[in-house]
């Protein structure tokens, strides 16, 4: 079984015992997360995908660990011009596990 959530701004395909790296959600290792905003939930011989059927749909999640990404650089430059500019970036992850999904 999989499911389709919605999560910091992006979507996720997630199955069952699977990991993910999300956008940060709040809460230590071992918290248990419970992701409401279900888009899909499919088997291998059906597909659920309507709006008042996955009101009550859940998945349920443990987070494993809060860390930060890789650094991102970001390098502007114009030619001719003198123009150069460096900006960096880390963004908080938050890797969880999914341990059920739930059709409601």
């Amino acid at each position: 079984m999989y499911a389709v959530i919605k999560t910091g701004g992006k979507q996720y395909k997630v199955k069952e015992g699977e990991t993910l790296d999300i956008e940060k959600l709040a809460g230590e290792p071992g918290a248990a997360v419970t992701f409401d905003e279900v888009l899909m939930v499919g088997t291998d011989k059906e597909t659920l995908a309507d709006a008042t059927a996955l009101e009550k749909a859940t998945v349920k999640a443990t987070v494993v660990e809060q860390y930060r990404d890789a650094k991102i650089l970001v390098f502007k430059y114009k030619s001719k011009k003198g123009y150069k500019r460096t900006q960096g970036h880390r963004q908080n992850l938050t890797k969880v596990k999914i341990e059920s999904i739930s059709r409601g």
